[in-house]
């Protein structure tokens, strides 16, 4: 029987699904498929301990890691290579140990692209702002652009971040598609906008609470979060409250869970079962 032995690297990562989603789609195929969880904060470590973790790892014999916050961006000089969307996108959430070489690949923008086609496919998409510019951030704001999306406002917590972010997405797909706008200007960016997408760790089971005013939701938009766990986040209860169309982040998780066991394991998954195994991790 082929075996595989991956991880994953981030803090506060107990109740993450991506072991199980994995697992049991490996059983699917006939795989022996260990993913264990390498939490920092249980370890005692800062984001800056990702490198030697990623080098253990290899010397270890793992096939693979998934990375999350908050080492998507800091991984990034401790690996020999970069596919050339975590190259453009500055952020890595899969890791491939090919020989005595880790590659670094990027499944998050390709899993939002695919779950915002599947859940929000016809919903208008001329302006739209985006809260939070971190490493997730800057995979749903790269794919949001691919899927066509006119213009994306970046708002985060550190002004700096976000103006970095629209400045790269700008010269990869156009002057004035992506700009950087503060908190305080909010309020008035969404009362125009077609949607609001949430990139940020607020509302997770670790971070409860809601992202921004409530008061600022208004019927006129459409709300996607990228947190899955919980799925039904306070962002999307009060957004859905006002009759607003919602995407929650499970669709995400599987896809860019599916997009990493197929790098891991070169084998094709089943998408959809992944789904239904979503379904019943979350409601278990």
């Amino acid at each position: 029987m082929t075996s595989y032995l991956v991880g994953l690297i981030g803090s506060g990562i107990g109740p993450s699904l991506s072991p199980a989603l994995h697992q049991r789609e490996a059983d699917h195929h006939g795989l022996r498929y260990v993913y264990r969880k390498l939490d920092i904060d249980g370890l005692g470590l800062g984001a800056d301990a990702v490198g030697d973790l990623v080098r253990t790892a290899r010397r270890l014999g793992y096939d693979g890691l998934n990375i999350t916050h908050p080492c998507k961006q800091a991984v990034i000089p401790h690996l020999d290579e970069l596919s050339p969307d975590a190259a453009a996108l500055g952020a890595v959430n899969t890791v491939v140990f090919d020989g005595d070489r880790a590659v670094g690949h990027n499944t998050d923008w390709s899993g939002f692209a695919q779950s915002f086609a599947r859940g929000l496919d016809d919903a208008p998409t001329r302006r739209v702002v985006q809260l939070g510019a971190g490493g997730a951030g800057a995979a749903v704001a790269h794919a949001l652009l691919t899927l066509g999306v006119d213009r994306v406002t970046l708002v985060d917590a550190d002004p700096a971040r976000a103006a970095a972010l629209a400045a790269g997405l700008a010269a990869r797909f156009g002057e004035h598609r992506a700009v950087a706008a503060g908190p305080d200007g909010l309020a008035q960016l969404l009362a125009t906008a077609d949607g609001l997408v949430h990139a940020t760790p607020t509302g997770m089971a670790q971070h409860p609470g809601l992202p921004l005013p409530a008061e600022l939701l208004h019927p006129g938009l459409w709300v996607a979060d990228v947190v899955y766990r919980p799925l039904d986040t306070e962002l999307l209860r009060r957004a859905g409250a006002l009759g607003c169309r919602t995407l929650d982040g499970g669709g995400m998780a599987v896809f860019q869970a599916a997009h990493a066991f197929r790098l891991f394991t070169g084998r094709e998954p089943d998408a959809e079962r992944m789904l239904a195994h979503m379904t019943t991790l979350v409601t278990a």
